[in-house]
């Protein structure tokens, strides 16, 4: 990540490794406050789908008010809208915004227009959610200013008229992946999954982590404990890791076969994470 970028602040989980961000309608200022009070990694206040064109100019003058006090991201229109203007203008050097999720990211001069706009000191996340956005996620990855990337898995499902399925689902997935390991950034966010059922927000959770997506987008406060316990290291394999690395040290470091490294790269980022997370404690 550029050294020049703003750091989110506040108590939550770092955004380079949040797992559940909670998208708020910006329209409903009331709801602002729960979201804040919940196990939420990031709140995004959501101004883009979520907020009917008439009402954009007050939810844009609802979430400058909120950042003064409290931070967090902000999802923005897309830049061929005529919202984006008004949006980039309105939020630039406001106080708490920790960075924007752009809609609809399809080039990569839509990163690069945004992060100026704002200074060229505010992370941007290109939301991908077409198939001109993932053939192109390699460079939008690349752009200056780019803390992750995330899937847009509705609209990308209406763009290409293809299923929620997950064998379907798994090419842009993976390829939001590959991009964002060429481009040297953190796992990308999974779109959310549209239920109420426990059961099945872990199950896609955990397809999430399979396809080796790091954190995924929400609609509901009650939905991130779930996403944050999939999503985190699970105590076995925290103490697997532990135990990995207190018997690697005994033994002097010494490499014993050629499953010791990757072993050792593994154990090694699980414990980092887990530290992280709280999952030892």
């Amino acid at each position: 990540m550029p050294n020049d970028l703003q750091t989110p602040t506040g108590s939550r989980i770092d955004a380079a490794i949040a797992r559940s961000w909670l998208l708020v309608n910006a329209s409903v200022p009331s709801a602002y406050a729960a979201a804040a009070r919940s196990d939420a990694d990031q709140i995004i206040l959501d101004i883009e789908d979520a907020v009917d064109p008439r009402h954009k100019d007050a939810a844009r003058e609802s979430v400058a008010n909120w950042l003064r006090g409290v931070g967090a991201w902000v999802r923005i229109n897309d830049r061929t809208t005529p919202f984006w203007s008004d949006d980039v203008d309105q939020l630039c050097g406001t106080p708490g915004l920790a960075g924007v999720v752009l809609a609809k990211t399809e080039y990569p001069d839509q990163v690069d227009e945004t992060f100026e706009r704002l200074g060229g000191h505010t992370p941007v996340i290109p939301l991908i959610e077409s198939a001109m956005g993932i053939e192109n996620a390699v460079d939008i990855a690349r752009c200056r200013g780019v803390l992750r990337l995330a899937f847009g898995s509705g609209d990308y499902r209406r763009d290409t008229a293809t299923t929620a399925d997950d064998l379907v689902m798994a090419y842009p997935r993976s390829r939001l992946v590959v991009a964002s390991r060429v481009a040297g950034l953190t796992g990308p966010i999974d779109g959310p999954a549209v239920t109420d059922d426990e059961s099945v927000l872990r199950e896609k959770t955990a397809t999430t982590v399979a396809f080796g997506l790091t954190g995924k987008l929400c609609l509901h406060p009650r939905h991130t404990g779930v996403i944050n316990t999939v999503i985190s290291p699970s105590p076995a394999d925290a103490a697997w890791a532990t135990g990995f690395l207190t018997d690697f040290e005994a033994r002097g470091r010494v490499v014993r076969d050629g499953s010791d490294l990757p072993r050792l790269k593994r154990a090694e980022q699980i414990t980092e994470l887990a530290n992280q997370f709280g999952v030892l404690g």
